[in-house]
């Protein structure tokens, strides 16, 4: 197997990855199943079984990492029929790699995967509320570059980037732009505006990032007015949501203190890491 094998088994375990509805990532055995080059159910349900031992000999409360589900399949003729299915949380798939077959490629490959999401998640379980509000920022400012490039797709020039970012955030903030924004929340010109938010406001803006470039993406919208029309419009409905929920609106969140100096110490710490040998896979 290549290394170009081992990257697409990466890329299939994140593609098959699904959210639970409490937020944590989760997986059909079914589909993990044939990521391990497993053929037969009964063979791959005997791994389960193993798996499950494993996390209740540790303490663990399986029924809580695996799931019993059903799915449907095509049989005969067309004939839709029940197969016996398990939902895995990131532990479970965890144990089910280590007590799959160590001779497949496959499923060395998955062992790592697992072990290094793990190994982030407790890292992460750890953080801070600031580093949380670290990791979330950046997070945003990622998903603004991406939808950035869906805007240029749907034929945004350069010169109106502005005015689409901003379309977004009066969308989400009842009207108010940027610069808006920092003045009633008395944020310096020098600072910028994501700095000084806190998570439940970078949270709702990342909502409204995201689900704008599904939207252009997905519907494959053209025409650059539309697209700021769709940015606004798509910042409107998180508004919408919010409101629906009881939350606090946006605008009337409070601004934190810049993050930049967190944000410094990280750089530091992450190139210090990078001169010593150490990544983020191998931590």
């Amino acid at each position: 197997m290549t290394a170009n094998d081992l990257d697409y088994i990466v890329r299939e375990l994140n593609a098959k990855k699904q959210v639970a509805p409490n937020g944590q990532p989760m997986w059909f055995a079914r589909d993990l199943m044939e990521i391990l080059a497993y053929t037969e159910w009964r063979n791959f349900k005997n791994v389960i079984d193993k798996a499950i031992e494993a996390a209740n000999n540790a303490g663990m409360f399986s029924n809580d990492h695996f799931v019993e589900a059903t799915g449907e399949m095509e049989g005969g003729k067309g004939a839709r029929v029940q197969r016996e299915d398990v939902i895995l949380s990131r532990r479970a798939c965890y144990l089910v790699a280590m007590n799959a077959d160590p001779s497949k490629p496959e499923v060395a490959t998955a062992q790592t995967y697992f072990t290094v999401q793990t190994q982030r998640q407790e890292a992460q379980d750890q953080l801070t509320d600031e580093e949380r509000r670290l990791l979330l920022r950046d997070r945003v400012k990622d998903g603004n570059k991406k939808l950035g490039e869906a805007a240029s797709v749907a034929g945004v020039t350069t010169k109106m980037f502005g005015i689409f970012h901003d379309a977004g955030y009066k969308g989400l903030y009842g009207g108010i732009g940027r610069d808006g924004i920092k003045k009633l929340k008395s944020i310096p010109a020098d600072e910028q505006i994501l700095d000084c938010m806190g998570r439940a406001e970078l949270a709702a803006n990342e909502f409204r990032i995201t689900q704008t470039e599904e939207k252009l993406r997905k519907e494959k919208i053209k025409g650059e007015q539309t697209a700021i029309d769709t940015h606004f419009a798509v910042g409107a409905k998180v508004r919408q949501t919010i409101k629906e929920i009881g939350g606090t609106m946006p605008e009337k969140l409070p601004p934190e203190p810049s993050i930049k100096k967190l944000a410094a110490k990280k750089n530091r710490e992450d190139k210090k890491a990078l001169k010593s040998g150490v990544t983020d896979e191998s931590r």
